[in-house]
């Protein structure tokens, strides 16, 4: 009798458990004048790669940034996502695919981020095909070839 107890307990704190809502995790990107490396005016890290239901945090480190998705260079039927100058804010990625920002006063500068929920986004294509700023294009791509996408 007592180990059918310990099996039903058991059994009942293991559904219990599952039926939780899984919480992922948060990823903090810096904005900020200089990165590590010595360039100016930039997300770090510049990509990050992460899981549906994960959040990302922008912070602005430094003042003057702001961060603002693209359009088309999120997934489809994802809302805008618009920080204020000097603010950070915060997103929990729920779809999955290639989502791009940009610092609007140093955008022409390369300030862009690129962050990839799930393992093939479906619209790193477009996110490649996209007419930006040399310097922007330039960062955008070394960061899509670090990711090996």
């Amino acid at each position: 009798m007592r180990r059918n107890a310990t099996k039903t307990f058991t059994l009942a704190a293991t559904l219990a458990l599952l039926a939780l809502p899984a919480f992922g995790a948060e990823i903090e990107v810096k904005m900020l004048n200089k990165g590590s490396d010595g360039q100016a005016m930039v997300f770090e890290p510049a990509a990050v790669k992460v899981q549906p239901g994960d959040t990302i945090k922008f912070v602005a480190v430094d003042k003057g940034h702001d961060v603002v998705s693209m359009p088309g260079l999120v997934p489809e039927g994802v809302a805008p996502i618009k920080g204020k100058i000097s603010e950070g804010v915060s997103f929990t990625a729920d779809k999955p695919g290639a989502y791009v920002f940009k610092c609007t006063p140093h955008y022409g500068m390369g300030m862009v981020a690129l962050v990839v929920v799930g393992d093939a986004p479906a619209n790193i294509d477009a996110v490649k095909a996209t007419k930006m700023p040399k310097k922007a294009k330039e960062r955008l791509e070394a960061e899509i070839a670090k990711l090996g996408l």
